[in-house]
């Protein structure tokens, strides 16, 4: 009894990484993998990871999804984890009030299912190290930020949980809209490239506005235009707008850049992006 049968994993139109960032216990390890496999989901991430994936007690704990510790990635860094994902979905269970609320609206488990349902690409979900969660340069680097729906009295949950929480609503949205039936229409979700150029058309753009607080409209911007889950085609075309935008605004003020060839290709920035703390 509780042994895993020899069946096929359903399938989704999207390909969900959990990416763990610094995980440092090995029994939170393991259950993760295990509610990873008690819905049908096998991709595993490891962002420098301070517990080895051959730990007896992650051994232990994962049971019989023992092979989601044998194919798991390691990566020094979360840029590097994500970079060849077409959606970067960030979690945590802080929510600031005030105006920081703008670079903290978050989706919900449900509603996060149903954005991604029909997405062609991989998608990678992002949790931090137990007792932090994820820096503010972590979750810069996210499209989409999620939270849990708990008590406000007790918001934050244990990793082992969250990540339970988020593939049961993913695999109950399969079964309910029937995305392991072959067949299904899918919507391309943004090329990894293409993700890139449209962030850095962004901030391009926000950067040429006469204003103080440019960093802000830039996250606004981002946040509200990536929640949307575009497609490549719909990108291509904002990115033309923002890009024709950033060049009107430049020649207006006086500035140079505008003759320059970034007007007509974004080139994304190798710089990373910094903020203040949330």
């Amino acid at each position: 009894m509780g042994d895993r049968m020899d069946v096929p994993l359903p399938v989704s139109n999207y390909q969900l990484d959990i990416v763990l960032v610094g995980i440092n216990h090995p029994g939170n390890l393991g259950a993760v993998c295990r509610a990873m496999l008690n819905h049908g989901f096998t991709n595993l991430s490891l962002v420098s990871p301070e517990c080895s994936v051959d730990d007896e007690e992650a051994r232990n704990r994962a049971k019989h999804s023992g092979r989601i510790l044998d194919s798991a990635v390691i990566y020094s860094s979360l840029k590097d984890a994500i970079a060849e994902s077409s959606l970067v979905v960030g979690t945590s269970g802080k929510r600031e009030v005030g105006s920081k609320i703008l670079k903290r609206h978050f989706v919900l488990p449900w509603e996060f299912a149903d954005k991604i349902r029909d997405l062609d690409g991989k998608v990678s979900l992002i949790f931090g190290e137990e007792g932090k969660g994820l820096s503010s340069e972590d979750l810069d680097m996210c499209d989409v930020l999620l939270t849990l729906p708990t008590w406000e009295g007790y918001p934050i949950a244990n990793l082992s949980q969250a990540v339970g929480h988020c593939v049961y609503e993913l695999h109950r949205d399969r079964i309910l809209n029937g995305a392991s039936i072959k067949g299904v229409i899918k919507q391309r979700g943004l090329t990894p490239q293409l993700r890139q150029i449209l962030k850095q058309s962004i901030e391009d753009f926000s950067n040429s506005l006469d204003t103080d607080i440019n960093d802000l409209i830039a996250d606004v911007y981002d946040r509200v235009i990536m929640r949307g889950i575009p497609l490549d085609t719909e990108a291509e075309r904002m990115i033309g707008s923002l890009v024709q935008a950033t060049t009107a605004l430049q020649k207006v003020s006086g500035d140079e850049n505008w003759k320059r060839e970034r007007r007509k290709r974004v080139t994304p920035s190798k710089k990373p992006k910094t903020s203040e703390s949330p």
